[in-house]
């Protein structure tokens, strides 16, 4: 049973997505601020009112006795708005550019270019022998001649 969890966990979409949510929760205080601070008070002075949170307000009348409650519907418009401006960078930000990359390297595997990809182990091992080899020839050929 552990080995399954362990298994499950250490799968890369599992960390991708917890990336992600961490991410997403930072990103989601950002936007929060941008609309209370900024659209909020603007949307606000449109609706001739301190807060567009507190915008809209419908008040319901009492039922059986039971205390007024008044509905704000400037809270539901800052919430679509707030959507949709996450939407919007989520989009542009993320979607645009992982689709740009993803035509480019279609492009180039139709076109024939082969991909980047880097030198193995091995050839770099035997790059490191080659470069060492030619070394130690050319300082014991400059070493002979040195020599009278």
């Amino acid at each position: 049973m552990l080995k399954g969890f362990r298994d499950f966990v250490l799968r890369g979409n599992v960390i991708d997505l917890a990336v992600a949510v961490v991410i997403g929760a930072a990103f989601t205080s950002i936007v929060n601020t941008l609309v209370t601070a900024i659209l909020n008070p603007a949307l606000g002075a449109l609706f001739n009112t301190a807060s567009l949170a507190k915008s809209l307000p419908v008040t319901v009348p009492a039922i059986a006795g039971g205390h007024a409650a008044t509905i704000y519907f400037g809270a539901l418009v800052a919430a679509i708005i707030q959507f949709v401006l996450v939407a919007v960078v989520v989009y542009f930000a993320l979607v645009v550019p992982i689709n740009a990359v993803r035509k480019y390297q279609e492009r180039r595997r139709a076109s024939g270019e082969p991909d980047d990809v880097p030198p193995t182990e091995l050839e770099v091992l035997e790059q490191i022998r080659d470069l060492l080899a030619t070394a130690t020839d050319g300082s014991s050929t400059a070493a002979r001649h040195a020599e009278p």
